[in-house]
């Protein structure tokens, strides 16, 4: 299949940045690049435009390099506490992941950012204090430090005197049963 070359006027993911000179077959660029804007065609004019682009390029990704490294800042400043549902043995019931992460970031910080740029190899599922790396973008990444902690359940006075009186009363509903069967054992 023939290949064309086209100029890119935005990122593709896969195919290259704004600016950047590149060979695709004709029909994805005739069908979906061209239509779409994302790409104008290979002309004596449109190489002279091409340093403008460039010049844009530059500027975004300076840009996109600077708001990174404040939310860098932002984030290794911060400190979070994850807690989690423990059994009397210590175990976790449930997990921090990296949309949990991405949840409290966005609500604590006020910062979207992409669960997939949070590096963690699986759910943390143990209590301790834990430091995930985030990558903001590709010069930068930031280490978020937090806390995961058993989440305790205080019983209340209230709470054990009710159980202690509901426990004799199923005894004797227990007995009561216990003694109409033998009643009936004797009467037979």
């Amino acid at each position: 299949m023939p290949l064309t070359e086209i100029i890119l006027t935005e990122n593709i993911p896969g195919l290259g940045a704004e600016a950047d000179v590149v060979k695709v077959r004709r029909g994805y660029a005739r069908n979906y690049l061209l239509p779409r804007g994302k790409a104008y065609e290979v002309t004596p004019g449109a190489l002279r435009q091409l340093d403008a682009l460039k010049q844009k390029r530059a500027e975004r990704e300076a840009r996109e390099l600077n708001e990174a490294e404040e939310l860098a800042r932002r984030i290794g400043k911060s400190r979070f506490v994850f807690t989690l549902e423990t059994g009397e043995t210590g175990k976790a019931f449930g997990s921090v992941t990296a949309q949990d992460i991405m949840n409290r970031i966005k609500n604590e910080i006020g910062a979207e950012i992409d669960r997939h740029k949070i590096v963690l190899e699986r759910p943390i599922k143990d209590t301790g204090e834990h430091e995930v790396p985030i990558k903001l973008h590709h010069d930068v990444t930031a280490q978020l430090v937090f806390q995961v902690k058993s989440a305790e359940e205080p019983r209340d006075r209230g709470e054990a005197e009710s159980a202690a009186t509901e426990e004799p009363e199923r005894k004797k509903k227990h007995r009561f049963f216990h003694r109409k069967k033998d009643e009936k054992k004797e009467t037979e």
